[in-house]
C-alpha cells in the first residue's frame, strides 16, 4: 500500500528547484515487479523524515534518478552515487532535449521537473506476497547446483523489494534505517519510479558497444528510451551489423549447451536454469535472429555497463521487462560501435 508523501528534504541539494506536489495514492498488488496503479484520490500529504546519513548532494543525486528513470532514461539501479550509467542518461536526455551536451546535474533536474512534477519518493507498506517468497538466501554461483533449483528466486524480502522499485538494496535500507523487510505492515520509503510503459511500440533497437547503451525507437524514429546495457567484451564481442528480433520470453530459462556456446566448463554437460530474477539471463530474453545472441536481464543490476558480457546484451531486469513489453518478432536491432572496458 502507498501513501502519499511531502518531501522538501529530499529536494534540498539541487539549489532553486520547486517543491513537488504530493503524490497521489498509487495501490498496488504487492507481487513483483507489477507497477502500481495511480488512484483517482489523493489523501492528506505526510512527510517523511530522511535519515541525517542520506546527504544533500546524495538526495539530489537520488531525486535525479528518479525522474531520469521515469523519463525513460533510465540510471540503471537508483543508487544516489555518480557513475557512468548516470551520465549516460543525463547526456541521452539532455541530447533528446536541446540541452547543452555539458548540462549540469542541477541544469537537467530543472528541466525533467518541467515535465514532471511528481514526488520522487513515496511510502509503501509491506504486504503478505512481499515477505512470503519463495526465497533463496544463499544462491549457488556453480551452474549444476543452480540447474537443480526450483527457481533462482531473490535472495530476500529486501532484493525483490529493492527491484521492484529500481533501487540499490543498500540505499533502500539506508533510506529505512532500523525496517523489518520481513514483517507484513511495515512501512518503508522507496523510489516512486511511476509508470512504466512506453509511449508506443519499438520498431527499431540500437545497441551501441562504445557506449555500453541500448536505445529503443518507435515507427516515427522517435527515441523511446535509453538503457545502460553491458554489450559484450573485448574477448567475446557482441555481433556486428543488423538483425531482428526473433521472439521474446518474459519467464526466461537459460541453457548451457556446450555444443554451441564457446565459454563455461564443457565437461558439465547441458544444463537447463529455470525462471527466476537470479537466472544468469534474468527475467526475461529478447532473442534475436542471430543463433545463441539476445538482449536479456541480469541476476546483479549494480553490474550492468561494469562487467563483461559473453556477447550478448545485459540490461537491469526492469529495463528489459519495460522493452520486451514493446518489442515483438520483426523489429530491427541494429549494431554499432567497438567494445569498451567495463565502466566503473
Amino acid at each position: 500500500m502507498f501513501r502519499a508523501v511531502t518531501l522538501a528534504t529530499l529536494l534540498s541539494g539541487i539549489a532553486a528547484a520547486p517543491l513537488l506536489a504530493a503524490d497521489p495514492a498509487k495501490p498496488a498488488s504487492p507481487a513483483a515487479p507489477a507497477p502500481p496503479a495511480t488512484a483517482t484520490a489523493a489523501p492528506a500529504a505526510v512527510a517523511i523524515v530522511i535519515p541525517a546519513n542520506i546527504t544533500a548532494p546524495q538526495r539530489a543525486l537520488i531525486r535525479l534518478e528518479i525522474l531520469l528513470d521515469r523519463a525513460h532514461f533510465s540510471p540503471g539501479v537508483i543508487d544516489g552515487k555518480p557513475g557512468a550509467n548516470l551520465k549516460l542518461a543525463m547526456s541521452s536526455y539532455a541530447a533528446a532535449n536541446g540541452l547543452p551536451a555539458d548540462a549540469t546535474p542541477a541544469a537537467v533536474t530543472d528541466t525533467l521537473v518541467a515535465a514532471d512534477a511528481e514526488m520522487t519518493v513515496t511510502r509503501y507498506t509491506l504486504a503478505a506476497a512481499d515477505v512470503a517468497g519463495p526465497f533463496v538466501e544463499h544462491l549457488p554461483t556453480d551452474m549444476t547446483e543452480l540447474a537443480k533449483l526450483d527457481s533462482p528466486a531473490f535472495s530476500g524480502p529486501v532484493e525483490a523489494i529493492a527491484e521492484r522499485f529500481h533501487m540499490d538494496e543498500d540505499l533502500l535500507k539506508d533510506l529505512n534505517p532500523g525496517a523489518d523487510f520481513t514483517k507484513v505492515g511495515t512501512e518503508i520509503t522507496v523510489a516512486a519510479v511511476g509508470k512504466t510503459k512506453l509511449a508506443s511500440a519499438v520498431t527499431k533497437i540500437e545497441v551501441d558497444k562504445t557506449a555500453q547503451a541500448v536505445k529503443a525507437f518507435g515507427a516515427d524514429g522517435k527515441l523511446l528510451a535509453v538503457y545502460p546495457a553491458t554489450v559484450g567484451s573485448q574477448e567475446r564481442p557482441a555481433p556486428d551489423g543488423t538483425y531482428k528480433v526473433r521472439t521474446v520470453a518474459t519467464k526466461a530459462t537459460y541453457t548451457y549447451d556446450p555444443k554451441r556456446l564457446t565459454f563455461g566448463d564443457p565437461g558439465k554437460g547441458k544444463l537447463t536454469i529455470k525462471a527466476g530474477p537470479n537466472n544468469p539471463v534474468g527475467t526475461t530474453w529478447i532473442a534475436l535472429t542471430k543463433p545463441t545472441y539476445g538482449i536479456h536481464g541480469s541476476p546483479d543490476p549494480r553490474l550492468i555497463g561494469k562487467r563483461a558480457s559473453h556477447g550478448c546484451v545485459r540490461l537491469t531486469n526492469w529495463d528489459i521487462e519495460q522493452l520486451a513489453a514493446a518489442v515483438k518478432a520483426g523489429a530491427e536491432v541494429v549494431f554499432t560501435g567497438a567494445e569498451v572496458r567495463a565502466k566503473t
